[in-house]
C-alpha cells in the first residue's frame, strides 16, 4: 500500500485524521484507510487534527464499568469512528482494546487505576485509534497488529509488534483471528466475564445489532457490502470454538445472553439470505 505526502506532518511528527481518528506519521493526500471501499471519505476532503487540538477543543475520555472485570471508554465529544474501547482487566493484569483516537494524562491515570496494561489490540484497522501515542503514554506497552494487515499501520513504531492466528495475552485472556471483515480481523475471548460464562470483544467483526439478540457480518458498514455466506459462517464457527454468554461489539452494542448461541444462528440467516433462501419474501 503506497501514498503520496503532499504535506509535511506538525512540529509534534505525527497527525490523527479527523475521519477515522488514527494516527498517521505523515500527512498524505488522503487517509488510505478512509479511501478505502470499507470507510469513506468526507464531502468536504481530508482533514487532519492533533492532540493538542483536540484537548484545547475540550476534548476528554469517559471510563465507564461494564460489568465486573470490563470497563469501555469514550471520547466526549467523539472523535473519528467514535468507537467505545474496551479494558478487559484481571488479577495479573488488563488488556485495552480498540484504543481511541484521542489519549490525555487523565484518560492514563484512569486506565492504570485499573491495573498494568499488558497489551494494546486493535480489532482492525479502523479501530488502531492512537495506539502509539496510547502505548508511549502507558510506558511503551506492546501494540499487537494482525500481520495480515500490518499493511494500515500509518505511524511505524517500534513498541508495534504483528501477530496471527491465536495468542493467550493474559490467563484467560485469548486474542484469535476469524477475519472477515479485514484479513486479519481479530476477536477477544475473556474466559471470566460474565461470572465466568464468557465474554466475547468482537470488534465488528461480529457487530451486535440493535435487537440485542442478532448479529451482522459486512465487508463494509457504512457502505453495506456484506460478506459472503461461506465467510459469515466460517467466522461463526470460530468465535463458537469458546464459550461466551455475552457479546461487545466497538461501540455499545451488546448481546447479553445466550451470545454464543446468537451468533452462530445469525450466520445461518445471513447465509440464507445471500443463498438467495428467501428471495419470495423480496
Amino acid at each position: 500500500m503506497s501514498t503520496t505526502t503532499t504535506n509535511p506532518a506538525p512540529a509534534d511528527a505525527w497527525s490523527i485524521c479527523a475521519t477515522c481518528a488514527v494516527e498517521h506519521a505523515e500527512r498524505p493526500d488522503v487517509c488510505a484507510i478512509c479511501a478505502d471501499e470499507r470507510q469513506w471519505v468526507p464531502a468536504s476532503g481530508q482533514r487532519w487534527t492533533t492532540l493538542a487540538e483536540l484537548a484545547a477543543a475540550g476534548e476528554h475520555v469517559v471510563v465507564t464499568e461494564l460489568e465486573p472485570g470490563l470497563h469501555g471508554l469514550t471520547s466526549e465529544p467523539s472523535v473519528g469512528i467514535g468507537q467505545q474501547s474496551k479494558l478487559v482487566r484481571t488479577a495479573a493484569g488488563t488488556v485495552l482494546w480498540d484504543p481511541l483516537g484521542y489519549v490525555d494524562d487523565a484518560a492514563v491515570a484512569a486506565v492504570r487505576a485499573l491495573g498494568p496494561v499488558v497489551a494494546i489490540v486493535a480489532s482492525h484497522p479502523h479501530m488502531f485509534g492512537v495506539q502509539v501515542a496510547w502505548s508511549r503514554a502507558l510506558g511503551g506497552v506492546p501494540v499487537l497488529v494482525a500481520e495480515a494487515d500490518a499493511g494500515w499501520v500509518a505511524r511505524p513504531d517500534p513498541v508495534i509488534e504483528t501477530w496471527s492466528g491465536e495468542r493467550e495475552l493474559l490467563p484467560g485472556v485469548t486474542v484469535s483471528q476469524p477475519g472477515g471483515h479485514f484479513p486479519g480481523s481479530a476477536v477477544l475471548h475473556w474466559a471470566d466475564g460474565a461470572d465466568g460464562r464468557g465474554v466475547l470483544l468482537s470488534g465488528d467483526t461480529v457487530m451486535a445489532n440493535p435487537d440485542r439478540t442478532s448479529v451482522s457480518f459486512m465487508r463494509s458498514y457504512p457502505n453495506r457490502i456484506p460478506l459472503s455466506a461461506a465467510v459469515a459462517l466460517r467466522v461463526a464457527e470460530h468465535v463458537a470454538r469458546r464459550p461466551f454468554e455475552r457479546l461487545y461489539n466497538n461501540f455499545d452494542g451488546v448481546v447479553p445472553a445466550g451470545a454464543r448461541d446468537v451468533v452462530l444462528r445469525s450466520a445461518e440467516r445471513h447465509a440464507a439470505w445471500v443463498r438467495g433462501d428467501f428471495d419470495d419474501l423480496t
